[in-house]
């Protein structure tokens, strides 16, 4: 009998078996088939430390013999207070406050909510669509739906249910970019911003890394550029870290590369080390002050059950004490170098006339090619070689765990770069 099991962004007619995982350590997850793969995707990004380790394991069951959950409305609880001040500390200065939910597309939510509340509040009520990016995505709820890519993104059919938002060109410069390179990008930016400014309340941003919509790469002057714009014209800059927070960009938050801060960042994915779900959208004083008054929609009306769960707040901190006490940014920069040398650096590989690009930052590493059929059997070539890869659309990627060694990193690699050395 087939499992009931619903697999997420399958088709329901084509799709195969999905493959039966009995268990997971370090870098690898095993199959009830005896198989040992190596995750180069990290779970969907979010398994850093990968599979069982032992500090985090302990953590939850530690946790687990004092309190599972509480609700968080009235009452708080140590590791929730912990993980906040924590948070405060290791993000970009002036994020001092921290609202706690169960994913990232609930983080982001948040985030739009905050954000449009923020301006009714200051009296500037009309001020309630966001403006995001093309080729944008920033989750599956309705809300982040409505802010993502509308003509290349996975949600167009929906386009009658959901509400309307403005969309600015996606940034062409890469990271490398100088600032006189990001002029033209900025400049799309501002003129979207001068005709709608009045009715905008938020630019949603993932910053330098556009993940699921193409896995583009940035230029942090283009976050300066963007930080100025918004403070232009009074429109709060909401950055979406969601993939790219806890060392992915090869800092600790994409922001650092900037040296800026937004006024609001929603994190999850790595928040946890992969281990429960969990999210947190922080704001700077300035937003959460002026929730503050004495009316009744001065409150801000959301709380998710599962917010501020002590499970995952106890996991979440352990994850970031092993992040810190283990060197992983040093890790991360290991990694990036293998990626850059022997993957982007790769001139056979970046010839091959299927390929339209190969780019890395941080722990990313992306292959683009120009059709999609390119990639059709990438994952059973890499499954062959002992590698778990995914490809979507027109990108082949890895986002490993931050534990990956040499030797693993090169067999990632290699079995990106299969489908088309093999062939050549």
């Amino acid at each position: 009998m087939p499992s009931p099991v619903w697999h997420p962004y399958a088709h329901l007619k084509t799709q195969a078996a999905a493959p039966r995982v009995v268990g997971g350590r370090g870098t690898r997850f095993t199959l009830d088939t005896g198989e040992s793969l190596l995750d180069a995707t990290c779970s969907w990004w979010c398994m850093i430390h990968g599979y069982g380790h032992p500090r985090l394991v302990d953590a939850i069951k530690q946790q687990a013999d004092t309190l599972c959950h509480v609700m968080l409305g009235g009452l708080t609880h140590d590791p929730a207070d912990q993980l906040a001040r924590e948070l405060v500390r290791l993000t970009p200065d002036g994020l001092e406050h921290v609202f706690f939910s169960d994913s990232g597309s609930v983080g982001m939510e948040v985030a739009m909510k905050m954000a449009v509340q923020y301006h009714h509040l200051r009296g500037h009520s009309g001020k309630r669509r966001m403006l995001s990016l093309m080729k944008a995505y920033h989750g599956d709820t309705a809300g982040c739906m409505a802010v993502c890519d509308p003509e290349e993104g996975m949600h167009s059919l929906f386009a009658g249910y959901l509400p309307e938002h403005h969309f600015a060109p996606a940034p062409k410069a890469p990271y490398g970019a100088t600032a006189q390179q990001v002029e033209a990008d900025l400049a799309a930016l501002r003129s979207v911003l001068e005709q709608h400014h009045h009715e905008i309340a938020a630019l949603l941003m993932e910053p330098l890394l556009q993940a699921a919509g193409g896995l583009n790469m940035t230029s942090p002057h283009y976050l300066r550029g963007a930080r100025a714009l918004c403070d232009e014209f009074d429109v709060l800059l909401v950055f979406d870290e969601v993939a790219t927070g806890f060392g992915r960009t090869g800092k600790m938050f994409a922001a650092d590369h900037a040296d800026i801060t937004p006024d609001i960042m929603v994190l999850s994915k790595g928040l946890t080390g992969g281990y429960l779900g969990h999210a947190a959208t922080l704001a700077t004083t300035r937003v959460h002050n002026t929730f503050i008054g004495d009316s009744q929609l001065h409150a801000f009306m959301h709380g998710p059950t599962f917010m501020g769960n002590p499970l995952a707040c106890r996991v979440a901190l352990e994850s970031l004490r092993v992040f810190e006490e283990e060197d992983y940014l040093g890790k991360i920069s290991h990694l990036n170098a293998i990626l850059t040398r022997e993957l982007a650096g790769d001139d056979s590989l970046r010839q091959h006339p299927a390929v339209a690009d190969v780019r890395v930052l941080g722990a990313t590493g992306v292959i683009e090619v120009y059709d999609a059929s390119s990639l059709a059997h990438a994952a059973d070539i890499a499954r062959s070689r002992g590698v778990w890869l995914r490809s979507f659309g027109r990108w082949l990627y890895t986002m490993p765990a931050y534990i990956t060694s040499d030797e693993e990193m090169r067999q990632i690699i290699d079995a990106m770069k299969a489908p088309f050395l093999d062939a050549a």
